[in-house]
């Protein structure tokens, strides 16, 4: 696995590293709930939804928090979505993040995965890029040392929550992360104010807050987020995209006790979509099936030609027992059978039953 090597000379501010440092468990803690907005055209045409959750878990016994975001929907009748997954420590550090990005344009589908784990006094990367038939692997490592003060896009998630509830962001609030092609950047945090936003035919006020992503290979990336007094997200935008995420119906605001705040899932049942290693894993899997299916149907060009065939013959015959039917029209290319007549039973018993 390559070292990574980046020239890029992007650093936290102190400001950003102090405040990773002195959020508290209870503010934390009072970030555990799910948002769902709704996503819609400059038109309001509905085009599909955003889910965020947060709550506690276990990750190798350290206390931490499972972070679960979606996006999915269609612009333009192009099926599209992001949804990241991750374990981020009470220090808002990515203990583990599975990110997914696609496009499923007509004539170019667009696939994109990362998997990030902490390993000992480093971060590994596994990216994955799928165009069509064509994927491509990269693996790297990023030492500890050269990340302080990194926020991914799950821990960001948390972090706007945070800020969000204090209703304040200092003024020099810039993160490393990473860009849309994983080099390291800058990620600039800024104070929007409060305005009045209509939910549910009520005005209510919200806080804003702004997050810039400064890749130094292409331009800044803007993100527009609202939050309700409680902290829940009332509105996100891209700037310069033509849809938004909108909150509907007004979230239930309910207190917790405080046994209810320090109860922790340690187990519960396995559902391997949910666990980070596993569900990694079969991904990996799958794009080496595609790859290698994909491979062979290249080097066998006679396959689609035999099963055109097939099928059509089928559909001109139309024998009521398809069975029987394959058995016998796929035989005479069996080098242990003997030569004779074909289809000459397709009404038969069934051999294989």
């Amino acid at each position: 696995m390559a070292e990574f090597k980046d020239h890029s000379e992007a650093k936290a501010s102190t400001d950003a590293v102090e405040f990773m440092s002195t959020v508290a468990r209870e503010e934390l803690q009072q970030c555990l709930f799910a948002d769902s907005l709704v996503t819609v055209s400059d038109t309001g045409r509905e085009l599909g939804e955003f889910t965020v959750t947060v709550e506690n878990a276990v990750y190798n016994n350290e206390m931490c928090y499972l972070i679960h975001a979606n996006s999915h929907g269609s612009i333009d009748d192009i099926p599209c979505g992001t949804s990241v997954m991750a374990y981020v420590s009470e220090r808002l550090e990515t203990l583990e993040q599975h990110h997914h990005e696609y496009v499923k344009l007509r004539d170019h589908p667009l696939d994109r995965k990362s998997h990030l784990i902490r390993q000992d006094d480093h971060l590994v990367v596994n990216k994955i890029i799928t165009e069509r038939e064509d994927v491509k692997k990269q693996s790297f490592r990023v030492p500890l040392s050269s990340l302080e003060g990194f926020v991914s896009e799950a821990s960001n998630l948390l972090i706007l929550r945070v800020l969000a509830k204090r209703r304040h962001v200092p003024e020099s609030m810039i993160f490393l992360a990473f860009d849309a092609e994983t080099h390291i950047c800058t990620s600039v945090y800024k104070e929007l104010g409060v305005k009045n936003q209509t939910v549910e035919k009520e005005g209510t006020e919200v806080f804003g807050i702004e997050r810039t992503v400064q890749s130094e290979d292409d331009i800044p990336t803007t993100w527009h987020s609202y939050f309700l007094s409680d902290g829940h997200l009332s509105s996100r935008v891209q700037v310069g995209s033509p849809v938004m995420m909108k909150l509907m119906q007004m979230p239930a605001q309910t207190e917790r006790d405080e046994k209810e705040i320090k109860t922790v899932i340690e187990k519960k049942p396995l559902v391997w979509e949910e666990d980070m290693q596993l569900y990694s894993r079969f991904l990996d899997r799958k794009e080496e099936l595609k790859a290698s299916h994909a491979s062979y149907v290249r080097h066998h060009p006679e396959l689609k030609v035999l099963m055109a065939d097939f099928l059509q013959f089928l559909l001109l015959r139309k024998p009521n027992d398809i069975f029987s039917f394959a058995a016998e029209y796929f035989a005479p290319f069996s080098s242990q059978r003997n030569p004779g007549n074909t289809f000459m039973s397709s009404n038969k018993t069934n051999p294989f039953r």
